[in-house]
């Protein structure tokens, strides 16, 4: 296509503003085709240059003796010692997004959620071992909302069922701010050989430049420009944007991959995500300082008549790129034949530091790297602080504890979502310790005493009220969850989204959860390795609430040690650690919100060396043997938690006399330990009895009691129910 075509309105159309187009062409010292368009646009969009955030993530802590590789690579690394033949072995994880195509396209656009974080972690040398999502949707009743959700939870079922990975758990909120923009985050965690990891910087002039895996096909062109902008009513025209998955050929690419990764052939591997081919040369051209030479011809197509600007934009799932030393090539090719996938030469690292690429002998496109990378646009956005929320007053006390129990444990947020986890395969690989439902998934390290607790966790009523405290809460929930287990927490993963980065108090948002998530860290030792941000959530002008996922990772030594939240027998004291005059917080609760129908006070604060001292605490009552059982309180206070140990392990309980605050107060830094009623223990923090386990009935004082077989019913029944017109 000519120079003379690109009019101002092609330009609008790819997401350019006037300056940023200026800008392009000023770089190029030319018009740009309209193939150079198109690799600029997908590079300069929000998905992939984070133009709008990159200055505020640089607040994060990213740094630990543990941490082999941070923020940059295609997932973090951390060292986790000895592997089961006394070779150093690493964890290596992240979390991204899929909301767009999720909602266009919820099947696949879950489904190629799971297939891109497989692809970001197998891409470094690991070999995954545990999948997690964090699903948010809007209210149950909304318009096509259970067709969404029930579209998505298959989506990724049958990715990762079919691909061999289980998923282990994850978490699933409800809220009418996500009705017309509902949230799916995937998380993959893999394990690696210290030796054996693998990075994406191009290196090696000559060195050629090899494609692997399927076919490219016309799915998914300008899906990452789609991820940048709102969403409206044209948006249910967008089902090209979205990508077609087959989890089959991921596992052949899993394999082959890891079969070539044990050899020396590898210089540098990607794989090709968001803005496809496009992407994964130009990251690893300009990591490694290098320049590219392709030639289109030369990648293999399933479809006739490919364009160039349709190959590079193409982003058709399970293939990678990757770069291999001279003379590996008949090598690599034999093993990729032998899976049955895609094998192509297809150009060569130069010392250009540009981007060039032919087709039927012409140079169809010649760019600079710096401006489509390092120096793509980068912006302080204007941004406002969220206003202080009101102190909350006073909050009748509730008449029926028992009623409003049996309420909330239903409620869309609290009730079990055993319908979604049954539809994954949490088992396979034999590897898995605590099945779903739990605080933190546990895995085994193969062949070892070790394993690995994951969880995700975000409050976002809370970072909506207060960005600040609620993006401290996030981080917070994860360490706390792991703790729970018996882990040693040792880094995150984070997946921000939130809505339109142009109006301030969006922008705030961001800002706010960004800098209470680095205190979090920095106070718990908890860095940030690896991540995503997902910005323009919003569908006409109607932004999302800010939801600052937070995928944790922690590290059990020896997993016979490790705790679960059930009651493990009767006649056990239940002790109450941590928390102190906030316990009784009811601000931004579930309580509020499901009992009273009110959205409004401050979220509770999290008081950070507070949430230290009694994490610290358990962890060392769990390590030394104390406890019997361990749960965090959350959502929902502590006789929602304790509701939840005595269903694991259908054991009932008395509890002391209660009040509304302290039955469904959501102060922080708490949790729940069970041990055997001789024990007493010397607490350096605040320490309570508040029961006893026993009974088949939670019972509270001399007033309340409710069956567990009622609970049950209701806890278990509701998302069935919720369900039933989409089974």
């Amino acid at each position: 296509m000519s120079h003379a075509e690109i009019t101002p309105a092609i330009v609008a159309e790819h997401g350019f503003t006037p300056d940023e187009y200026d800008v392009l062409v000023a770089s190029l010292g030319r018009v740009p085709n309209m193939l150079e368009l198109g690799i600029f646009s997908v590079m300069w969009s929000e998905h992939c240059s984070y133009k709008s955030s990159r200055i505020h993530l640089a607040k994060l802590p990213t740094k630990a003796p543990w941490v082999i590789h941070g923020p940059g690579e295609n997932a973090g690394v951390i060292d986790i010692g000895a592997g089961p033949d006394g070779a150093p072995m690493a964890a290596i994880f992240k979390m991204e997004s899929h909301n767009h195509p999720s909602f266009i396209e919820p099947y696949q656009g879950a489904a190629t959620g799971v297939g891109g974080i497989l692809r970001d972690v197998f891409t470094m040398g690991a070999r995954p071992v545990a999948n997690m999502n964090a699903l948010r949707f809007g209210r149950p009743d909304a318009p096509k909302m259970r067709h969404l959700i029930k579209g998505v939870v298959a989506g990724i079922g049958g990715y990762g069922n079919c691909v061999g990975v289980p998923t282990v758990g994850g978490e699933t909120n409800f809220h009418a701010s996500y009705d017309g923009n509902i949230l799916v985050n995937a998380m993959t965690v893999g394990t690696a050989r210290q030796d054996k990891i693998f990075l994406s910087a191009a290196a090696g002039v000559g060195n050629p430049m090899i494609y692997v895996g399927s076919k490219t096909g016309r799915d998914g062109i300008h899906g990452a420009t789609m991820a940048s902008a709102e969403f409206t009513e044209e948006s249910e025209d967008k089902r090209p944007t979205v990508q077609v998955g087959d989890p089959f050929t991921e596992k052949l690419l899993i394999e082959a991959c890891l079969e070539l990764m044990a050899s020396d052939a590898i210089v540098a591997i990607q794989d090709m995500g968001a803005a496809g081919l496009t992407s994964s040369s130009v990251e690893m051209a300009s990591k490694g300082g290098v320049g590219l030479r392709l030639d289109l011809d030369k990648v293999p197509c399933r479809e006739d008549r490919m364009t160039p600007y349709e190959m590079m934009l193409s982003e058709s799932q399970e293939r990678m790129l990757m770069v291999l030393k001279p003379g590996r090539e008949a090598f690599a090719e034999a093993i990729f034949h032998k899976w049955e996938l895609d094998f192509a030469v297809i150009g060569e690292v130069t010392d250009t530091e540009r981007l060039v690429l032919t087709f039927h002998g012409d140079t169809v496109a010649d760019i600079p790297l710096g401006p489509l990378a390092d120096n793509a646009p980068k912006y302080d956005r204007a941004h406002v602080p969220t206003p202080k929320r009101a102190p909350l007053g006073a909050v009748s006390e509730s008449t029926d504890l028992g009623a409003d129990l049996l309420k909330l444990m239903a409620c869309p947020d609290l009730a079990s979502k055993r319908w979604i986890w049954e539809q994954y395969d949490h088992m396979v690989g034999a590897d898995t310790l605590q099945r779903p439902g739990g605080d933190a998934a546990v895995v085994r390290l193969h062949g070892t005493q070790k394993a690995l607790a994951i969880t995700t966790d975000c409050t976002p009523r809370y970072c909506f009220a207060d960005p600040y405290e609620g993006g401290k809460q996030a981080v917070a929930e994860t360490w706390r969850n792991l703790i729970a287990v018996g882990a040693l927490p040792l880094a995150i993963t984070d997946c921000m989204n939130f809505g339109n980065p142009q109006r301030p108090e969006i922008m705030g948002q961001f800002v706010g959860c960004i800098e209470g998530m680095a205190a979090a860290c920095k106070a718990l030792d908890y860095p940030v390795v690896s991540g995503n941000v997902s910005l323009y959530n919003e569908t006409n002008g109607t932004g999302i609430m800010p939801t600052p996922a937070i995928g944790g990772v922690g590290l059990i030594e020896d997993y016979t040690k490790s705790m679960s939240l059930a009651f493990k027998a009767v006649e056990q004291d239940i002790w109450l650690i941590g928390g102190g005059d906030t316990d009784t917080h009811l601000g931004q609760s579930l309580y509020l919100r499901e009992c009273l129908g009110r959205e409004d006070g401050p979220p509770p604060a999290v008081d950070l060396a507070a949430e230290r001292a009694a994490g610290d605490f358990v962890a060392m009552l769990i390590g030394t043997g104390q406890l019997t059982a361990v749960h965090d309180i959350s959502d929902g206070g502590l006789l929602v938690a304790v509701t939840e140990m005595a269903l694991a392990g259908n054991i009932g309980a008395t509890l002391f006399d209660l009040d509304t605050g302290g039955a469904f107060g959501e102060g922080q830094g708490r949790y729940l330990v069970t041990l055997p009623a001789a024990n007493v223990v010397d607490a350096p923090v605040p320490m309570r009895r508040v029961g006893r386990t026993g009974g088949d009935s939670i019972i509270i004082g001399a007033k309340t009691k409710v069956k567990l077989a009622d609970l049950r019913a209701a806890h278990e029944g509701a998302f069935p129910a919720m369900m039933r017109d989409e089974i």
